[in-house]
């Protein structure tokens, strides 16, 4: 399988989820469980559409001011 994909799978209580792999096949992101096949499939078109845009939010001193 070509790397970077998204990985569909199915859990062991029938919920779907997916797995972004990078060019070495370690994961780097998983999604959270779908109820159905479909749900999944759209949560993977979301990520494809939206995640060129997404921005970096620093919030790592507010961790340590907590």
């Amino acid at each position: 399988m070509p790397h970077p994909c998204f990985e569909l799978k199915k859990s062991k209580n029938d919920q779907f989820f997916f797995n972004l792999t990078a060019k070495n096949g370690q994961i780097i992101a998983s999604s959270e469980m779908y109820n159905s096949k479909d749900a999944a499939e759209n949560g993977i078109r979301s990520v494809k559409e939206n995640a060129p845009n997404a921005e970096t939010e620093d919030k790592t001193e507010e961790s340590q001011a907590a």
